[in-house]
């Protein structure tokens, strides 16, 4: 099978919140690292190409820093990857990322499209769908197994409450995979001198400009919220504080 990832370099979740000068967005001397989701995906890719043989593909977009995420793909097992590189990718809502990714790959000829269930910094889990449309794809969400058979594949979904869902889907297809299906491996020694000399196709934004249109989603503005404290004492005999307690967390906090 012949299947394309899509990673993202997001900020570390530990990293301190740097807003930029117009706070829209995070500035870019924070410490960057692939998004978990994603990483769950591309194992799970490397995990069916080494049941059934073929391909894996990662695909970035982003500034010159979003390579690393590549070379990280690259190391682990993936065959070549694609940078669509321009800082003006970083500023695009889900549907214009699809429609760059689309335009990408528009000649070429995938069984699958994996992408993380939603990304850690927007968390809008809006572009593996969109691409999906884009594409004419069936696709499906929240994956947690994935089986081939011989008309397509047989998915396993996460439900609410607990509960599971089992789908058969023709290929190709498009499948937003969850944290936790898998355990993700470390690269090799070997796979990280390996990657240097695997294939990486850069892809401009103009090559992809023309499928791209205005944002239909936009950060007006970002901001701390302000830490505020207060602290009220309650004064008269035990029963008396009792009755105030129970007052306030029943008519003003309401979690009685």
């Amino acid at each position: 099978m012949k299947i394309l990832v899509c990673v993202k370099q997001v900020p570390q979740k530990d990293a301190p919140l740097k807003l930029n000068e117009s706070g829209t967005w995070i500035r870019e001397d924070v410490s960057y690292e692939v998004n978990e989701p994603d990483a769950f995906a591309l194992e799970e890719a490397l995990r069916q190409k080494e049941k059934h043989g073929g391909e894996v593909v990662a695909i970035t977009a982003g500034p010159a820093r979003a390579q690393q995420v590549l070379r990280e793909a690259l190391a682990k097992g993936a065959d070549r990857a694609i940078h669509l590189e321009d800082p003006g990718f970083v500023g695009l809502d889900a549907f214009n990322t699809a429609r760059a990714f689309a335009a990408a790959i528009k000649d070429e000829k995938f069984d699958l499209i994996f992408t993380g269930l939603q990304s850690d910094d927007y968390g809008f889990a809006q572009t593996g769908v969109i691409l999906a449309d884009l594409m004419g794809w069936p696709h499906a969400t929240i994956i947690m197994q994935i089986e081939k058979s011989d008309g397509g594949i047989k998915v396993k979904r996460e439900l609410e409450a607990g509960y599971f869902q089992f789908v058969e889907m023709p290929l190709p297809a498009v499948l937003t995979i969850q944290s936790g299906i898998n355990k993700l491996r470390y690269a090799t020694l070997i796979g990280i001198k390996q990657a240097k000399n695997k294939p990486l196709r850069k892809v401009t934004l103009a090559e992809v400009q023309s499928a791209i249109g205005a944002n239909l989603q936009k950060i007006e503005r970002m901001y701390i919220p302000q830490k505020t404290k207060k602290t009220e004492y309650l004064e008269g005999s035990p029963g008396e504080i009792a009755k105030k307690l129970v007052d306030k967390l029943r008519n003003e906090i309401r979690v009685l």
